[in-house]
């Protein structure tokens, strides 16, 4: 998610325990740990994560493909760089032995219905509607024929600039209403796209107008599925029947399914609306404004016709005697997961609001197991929001990898089954919180009886898990799961809202300026988890209380955001960092993990600690102002394609490594970079 935009303001009025007290309580009894009280592996004994907490191991039940002892780490897979210094400069840096080139900036045209891109910000509506949208985000690697050399890669489009989207600025009428042409320009640059690459001699391009290329933008029409679909809920003047809807916005991170399609995730969009008049509680509790929303869309005048409530419907007040009168239902058709099939242009994208609707940052797949339910991991990135978990009704049938229709598939696994909320708590432990008309609240009753019925929950997400007693996280956003041994990982930003009043001897972070990366084994029945607290972000310098995984300066780093795992075990992150404590030493970054080699004499996994600095290394920095996010991976390992968001005055040439000289200004554009060894070995190992 973007600093520069997001709303990750704390909207949540419960009183629910939150984390700041469960990890007070936590690394309280991590402390006793240390003091070599063998009775403490009682604490956290069971099933769960293949590590160990200061010594106390916590077990794991073997399952296909893992191991009892949780080795996470293909045999002799060891990290093939050496750590590399901060940044602050218009380029990027990369360890050496690399090369890294810039790939599909905004406004890169799809096909000819797009004009190349001007740098004097003439392009036209239609142009955006047919090239890359603004600030690209998360994406996913989509092989052609399984090639590691030919595929689509599927990409979200986060937010605008408007100064940078018109550069003599968003203009006014004398009436106060927007020009419909600037307007439909902004609608055009958010969403989603899929664009086909091709490496040719070990030069990645765009395949210009494939026939597979396309976006999705705020107009795209898009299907509703899952249980809110034909709900009183998402009816519209649009969509009488509540069968569909119009657009999908701020698309930060991302998912991908088994079957092939690509998930995409609608985070601060609740920005793009207003609400004039009495706000229901959904729209209160993820925060729709009351008085303007961030682009006065709803100003512009619209036309007639199939295009009426082009504008209007961004301004959700009740105006008429029902939703069929007005665009009251408008908001409720977005904050969902949004599922794409990238290999078949004559399919809609589709909501899966049986995924929740709130703020989603990421959904990332467990690992597949041949008749088990399939499962995806979300955040929802504002503070002291939860962590949430979608498990499928259906068992997973690997035939279904091969589908003729793609999205047919994902109703079957994404439009039946349960969403959970997790609950921590302070042994290291945890419960994963059903969703569902029976759960029972903190204040007794039901979920059912208190919003009536299943679509009511999912249309109240946030309130449902405040009502069941979820704990409340610093910013949840990210998740990532081993392939190798299960473990699931999740990137908690930042929080800082949380005060002073919480911070203890053992917990001096607060507020957590620096953010923190928790992981976590699920059980078999997919009711519990065993957890502990893999790296604490902070500086260099920041002393034992808050440097409490020992980084140094060739690894220090804050708030932790976009994550991945690739197919070998290896853990890269991303920062989106505005501490400046470490932002002063050096721009956002990537780092690379093993975390099957974190061992501790005994063989046991261990986190990030004051002995291991050497397993925790910095890859790659990004040019000024930018935030390094979005990850995806070729299946051969050997390129890997990361993201820059609004950087301050990049790219000036194809070579990501070049920057500015002489004072020169250049017109900044989001890129896709791409990464590849000199010597086309796998990228980060040896």
């Amino acid at each position: 998610m973007s600093r520069d935009t997001g709303d990750n303001l704390d909207r949540n009025p419960g009183t629910n325990t939150a984390m700041a007290t469960v990890m007070d309580i936590y690394l309280s009894r991590r402390s006793v740990m240390r003091g070599g009280l063998a009775a403490a592996v009682t604490l956290i004994a069971g099933t769960g994560l293949g590590g160990c907490v200061n010594g106390a191991e916590i077990r794991r039940p073997a399952g296909p493909g893992v191991s009892a002892s949780g080795n996470a780490a293909r045999s002799g897979l060891t990290l093939g760089f050496d750590s590399i210094p901060g940044s602050r400069t218009d380029a990027c840096t990369i360890a050496k032995g690399y090369r890294a080139r810039v790939l599909a900036p905004w406004g890169t045209p799809l096909n000819r219905k797009a004009a190349p891109w001007k740098p004097d910000g003439s392009n036209t509506a239609v142009d955006q509607a047919n090239a890359m949208g603004m600030h690209h985000d998360g994406m996913h690697f989509f092989p052609i024929d399984g090639s590691s050399d030919d595929g689509l890669l599927a990409i979200n489009f986060e937010y605008i600039d408007p100064a940078a989207l018109h550069p003599a600025g968003p203009t006014r009428a004398a009436n106060g209403k927007r020009p419909a042409e600037e307007v439909r320009k902004e609608i055009n640059a958010h969403g989603a796209g899929v664009v086909r690459l091709r490496n040719v001699h070990g030069h990645w391009q765009v395949v210009e107008n494939d026939p597979l290329n396309r976006r999705f933008t705020t107009a795209s029409p898009m299907h509703i599925s899952g249980p809110l679909r034909g709900t009183a809920h998402v009816k519209t003047p649009y969509s009488t029947a509540g069968t569909h809807c119009r657009g999908t916005n701020n698309n930060c991170g991302n998912g991908y399914t088994p079957w092939g399609t690509y998930l995409t995730c609608e985070e601060n969009w609740p920005g793009i609306f207003v609400n004039h008049g009495t706000c229901p509680e959904d729209q209160r509790r993820l925060g729709v404004a009351t008085s303007s929303s961030q682009y006065q869309w709803e100003s512009a005048a619209g036309d007639s016709g199939e295009d009426a409530g082009e504008f209007a419907r961004f301004d959700v007040t009740a105006k008429g005697t029902s939703a069929l009168e007005d665009y009251r239902n408008e908001a409720s058709t977005y904050g969902y997961i949004v599922e794409i099939d990238p290999y078949d242009r004559t399919t809609l994208a589709t909501k899966r609001t049986a995924l929740g609707r709130f703020r989603h940052e990421g959904c990332a797949p467990g690992v597949p197991v041949a008749g088990k339910p399939l499962v995806w991991y979300m955040g929802d990135d504002s503070n002291n929001e939860y962590l949430y978990k979608w498990v499928s009704q259906a068992p997973w049938d690997p035939a279904d990898a091969q589908a003729a229709n793609r999205l047919a598939t994902g109703a079957k696994y994404l439009d039946h089954g349960t969403l959970y909320v997790a609950r921590f708590e302070a042994d290291g432990t945890g419960v994963w919180l059903p969703l569902d008309v029976f759960t029972p609240t903190t204040e007794g009753g039901t979920l059912g009886a208190r919003f009536g019925d299943l679509p009511g929950i999912l249309l109240n997400t946030r309130g449902a898990a405040d009502a069941v007693g979820a704990t409340p996280m610093d910013r949840p956003e990210w998740t990532t799961v081993n392939p190798l041994n299960g473990d699931v990982y999740l990137t908690l930003t930042n929080n800082s809202t949380r005060t002073p009043d919480k911070v203890d001897a053992v917990n001096p972070r607060g507020p957590n300026r620096h953010g923190h990366i928790i992981r976590w084994h699920d059980s078999d029945d997919h009711l519990r988890l065993t957890w502990d607290i893999f790296v604490f972000g902070a500086n260099a310098g920041g002393g034992a209380e808050i440097n409490r995984s020992g980084l140094t300066e060739l690894n220090q780093f804050a708030s932790p955001d976009g994550m991945r795992f690739d197919s070998r075990g290896v853990l890269w992150f991303e920062t989106d960092n505005s501490e400046s404590t470490v932002s002063d030493y050096t721009n956002d970054q990537l780092l690379a993990v093993i975390p099957g080699l974190l061992v501790d004499a005994a063989g046991r996994q261990v986190p990030v600690n004051g002995q291991n600095q050497g397993g925790l290394r910095r890859f790659f920095v990004g040019p000024n102002g930018c935030e390094v996010t979005g990850i995806a991976f070729t299946p051969d390992n050997r390129t890997l394609f990361v993201n820059i968001q609004h950087p301050g005055n990049w790219p000036v040439s194809e070579d990501a490594t070049e920057g500015a000289v002489g004072g020169k200004r250049v017109r900044p554009r989001s890129s896709t970079v791409v990464i590849q060894r000199e010597d086309g070995g796998e990228i980060g190992t040896v």
